[in-house]
């Protein structure tokens, strides 16, 4: 994970903690559209999200559908997400990046 980042996400979540939102971590939590971009030295993230029964039985199921969203969880994950966006946009520098991976030699 981008342990160099870590401080700064720590920051920008807390004024989102009463709303429940508090976890900062580097361990990857599964293979997202994040991935790819991180892969190639630009700086990608991923948001928890409490899964409920997402996973158990929705997840890319035929009951993965617009009627079973969350209204209350859209709304507080479009508020951290805003936030983050708002306070990369505002920063001097650009987010740490991880280092990449040495590239692999033809044989």
């Amino acid at each position: 994970g981008n342990e160099a980042v870590k401080p700064i996400f720590t920051a920008w979540l807390q004024p989102f903690a009463e709303m429940g939102a508090i976890t900062v971590t580097s361990r990857n939590t599964g293979s997202t559209d994040h991935v790819a971009f991180d892969a190639v030295g630009l700086p990608g993230f991923q948001f928890i999200q409490d899964g409920l029964d997402y996973f158990a039985r929705t997840h890319h199921s035929n009951q993965d559908t617009y009627d079973r969203l969350v209204a209350d969880d859209l709304k507080q994950a479009s508020v951290v997400v805003a936030s983050f966006v708002y306070n990369a946009a505002m920063r001097d520098e650009k987010l740490p990046r991880k280092p990449l991976p040495a590239p692999v030699k033809p044989q």
